[in-house]
C-alpha cells in the first residue's frame, strides 16, 4: 500500500503536486501535526490528538484547525486506504505565504494522509549528543519544523538504533526525537516532567492514566528528579528503559549505546497493560 492522502477538501495522488511551492509549511516549517495508529480501521485517541493539535496550533498563533472537517478527512482517507493504514498524519501549515518569515492572514492548508508502519516490540536507543531546549518558543508544541529530530534520528540509525534520547539544557533527561521515555528504578516507572520541555505524549498520558488505575506504580518526575546520567544506571542494570509513541505504543528498551541491557519487570506490564486497554478503547 502507497500513501493514501487528502488535501483541502479532497482525496488526491500522493504522487501529483497539490500543495503550493509558497506554502508557509514548505518554506520555513511553519505548521502543526499529529500522528495516530490505526486500530481496526480507526484512528486510536484521535480526540485527544485533536486536542494536542489545537493546543499546538494555539501555541504557533494559527487559528483553530476546523475538527469537523479534520474527522471528516479522517474518515474518507482510512476508507480508502483500507486494512494495511497503519499510520495517519495530520497535518495544518499557515497555508500560501511570502517567502519570510511573516503570514497571509486567514490562510491553512490541512493534509491528512495514512500509510503503513511499523510495530516495535522493544527499542534500541542511543544517546544524542545534542539537547532539548526547555525554554525555546516551541518546546512542547508538534511542530512540522523537524530538522533537529531528523538529525538526531539520522544519527542514531547510523549507530544501529531506533531512536535517540536528549537532554535538555540543564541535564536533566528530557524525551526521544518521536517518542517519551519512562525510567524504571526504585520499584516504579517515572517519566519526565513536561517543564523538562518534552513533548505532552498521547501515550505517555494514557500510560501514566492507564498504570494508575490498575496500581502499575508510574507517575511523572518532580523537576530535576532525573538526570540524563541516570542513563548510567541503565547500562549498569541498576535501572531499566521504556519509550512510548502513538505508532511504537509502549517499548522496553534492550539495547542502550550498543548495550545490551535487560527489560524491566515493570516496563514489560507497561507494555501488556496498554496493549489490552488499546483494544478495549479506540477512543479513550
Amino acid at each position: 500500500m502507497t500513501a493514501t492522502v487528502w488535501v483541502d477538501g479532497r482525496l488526491v495522488d500522493p504522487e501529483v503536486a497539490t500543495i503550493g511551492a509558497l506554502d508557509h509549511g514548505l518554506t520555513v516549517g511553519d505548521g502543526v501535526f499529529e500522528t495516530c495508529g490505526v486500530q481496526d480501521g480507526q484512528a486510536f485517541a484521535l480526540t485527544r490528538h485533536l486536542r494536542r493539535l489545537a493546543r499546538s496550533a494555539a501555541g504557533l498563533g494559527l487559528d483553530a484547525p476546523d475538527e469537523a472537517l479534520v474527522r471528516d478527512a479522517v474518515g474518507q482517507v482510512l476508507r480508502a486506504a483500507g486494512p494495511d493504514a497503519a499510520r495517519l498524519r495530520i497535518t495544518v501549515t499557515a497555508g500560501r505565504g511570502p517567502l519570510g518569515s511573516g503570514r497571509t492572514p486567514g490562510a491553512q492548508t490541512v493534509v491528512v494522509a495514512a500509510s503503513p508502519g511499523l510495530h516495535h516490540l522493544t527499542s534500541s536507543v542511543v544517546r544524542s549528543p545534542w539537547v532539548r531546549n526547555e525554554r525555546s518558543a516551541v518546546a512542547g508544541l508538534k511542530t512540522t519544523s523537524y530538522a533537529e529530530n531528523v538529525v538526531a534520528l539520522a544519527h542514531a540509525v547510523e549507530r544501529g538504533a531506533d531512536e535517540a534520547l536528549l537532554a535538555n539544557t540543564v541535564g536533566e533527561l528530557c524525551e526521544g526525537t518521536g517518542a517519551n521515555v519512562f525510567v524504571e528504578r526504585g520499584g516504579e516507572l517515572v517519566t519526565p516532567p513536561l517543564s523538562s520541555g518534552c513533548l505532552a505524549g498521547i501515550t505517555r498520558e494514557l500510560l501514566l492514566e492507564w498504570g494508575a488505575a490498575e496500581g502499575l506504580p508510574v507517575r511523572e518526575a518532580d523537576p530535576g528528579e532525573l538526570a540524563f546520567s541516570v542513563l548510567d544506571d541503565v547500562t549498569a542494570g541498576r535501572a531499566h528503559l521504556l519509550v512510548t509513541g502513538s505508532v511504537r505504543n509502549v517499548t522496553p528498551v534492550v539495547r542502550l549505546d550498543g548495550v545490551d541491557v535487560a527489560a524491566g519487570p515493570l516496563g514489560e506490564r507497561a507494555a501488556e497493560l496498554f496493549v489490552r486497554r488499546r483494544a478495549q478503547h479506540v477512543d479513550p
